[in-house]
């Protein structure tokens, strides 16, 4: 398109700290590759990995943009040469490696996904980093099954909603942890049959009781540190763990014969380091198995708060604090 601006808004980290180091400026805006479209952004979402960048913990991988935002969702206005898959004019929701947080963002075409029947471009925009982190390490790498029981940590954040929503919808059963009445009550108003107040409770024997003594055959973790071996202990026989997050510490020490009686699986997955190829992959499954899960049963995900582009330091600030209930976004 000849009518394309030649710079742009976008947020740029200053340097490593708080979040007044995000700050509003100008960038060119990119050209895509062969294999790229770019997109006009109506919405980005913000994620917690977003949070761990601007501390300086968690920096894009090589040649990618220093450009934070893992998820978008707007107007193809260019493709690559070696694009077949979308159009210029088409609406879509993508995930991508960095570049979020601008009023344009490249994506690889593979990644780009139609949005969903009944969604907004605001409501898909929370979609990508979120659904495609949930199947991946629920379904396609644990493998939940319709019927077994899901216990999900953090069940207020983007991930825990999000896993919430489909797994109830796709017949299995949910168990959340939170960290406030407030927050598990949101829980079981998406689906969680039992929400458990992490502060008040204890995880492992409440998910204990509410499985007559089975446990959980699947753990979504975004804990990680003493966590895992809790998980461990609440985990039905031939269990799976998957651990996506280490916001309760990098190291943890298990009992290795309840690992093995248990004939327990621990994993763990980071989903940007990913290739373009096998998150192309993903994105055809989702495409396949979760989006006629959202469009049949009408699902929408909580958006908890809204923010101009230029308010992404008050969007950090928010995530943080920890008081959101599902997703935060950026609105260009």
């Amino acid at each position: 398109m000849n009518d394309l601006p030649t710079t742009m808004n976008a947020i740029e980290i200053t340097a490593p700290g708080e979040p007044q180091a995000l700050r509003l400026t100008r960038r060119p805006v990119p050209a895509p590759g062969p294999r790229d479209v770019l997109i006009r952004v109506s919405a980005a979402g913000v994620n917690r990995p977003d949070v761990l960048q601007r501390k300086g913990l968690y920096p894009p991988p090589p040649g990618v943009t220093d450009i934070p935002g893992l998820e978008i969702a707007g107007e193809v206005v260019q493709v690559g040469g070696q694009v077949s898959e979308c159009s210029a004019g088409d609406r879509v929701c993508a995930l991508v490696a960095g570049g979020g947080y601008a009023e344009y963002a490249l994506a690889p075409a593979v990644q780009c996904l139609p949005i969903p029947r009944g969604l907004t471009l605001e409501e898909a925009a929370g979609l990508p980093e979120t659904v495609f982190t949930v199947y991946y390490n629920v379904w396609e790498r644990s493998g939940l099954k319709a019927g077994e029981w899901l216990l999900v940590h953090g069940g207020s954040s983007g991930i825990g909603t999000t896993a919430i929503v489909l797994a109830k919808a796709f017949g299995a059963r949910v168990i959340a942890t939170a960290g406030s009445a407030e927050k598990c009550a949101a829980c079981r108003s998406l689906g969680a049959e039992l929400a458990i107040d992490y502060k008040r409770e204890d995880f492992v024997a409440a998910t204990l009781a509410a499985t007559a003594g089975r446990g959980a055959d699947v753990i979504l973790d975004m804990v990680g540190g003493q966590y895992v071996a809790r998980d461990m202990a609440a985990a039905a026989l031939e269990g799976r763990i998957a651990v996506i997050a280490t916001q309760g510490g990098r190291s943890a020490e298990i009992d290795l014969t309840q690992l093995m009686t248990k004939r327990l699986m621990i994993g763990g997955s980071s989903l940007r380091p990913q290739t373009v190829e096998r998150k192309g992959e993903l994105a055809a499954a989702l495409r396949e198995r979760i989006w006629p899960l959202i469009e049949s049963h009408g699902l929408h995900l909580p958006i908890h708060a809204r923010f101009p582009l230029a308010e992404a330091a008050q969007a950090h600030a928010l995530m943080e604090s920890g008081r959101h209930i599902g997703k935060i976004l950026l609105l260009t």
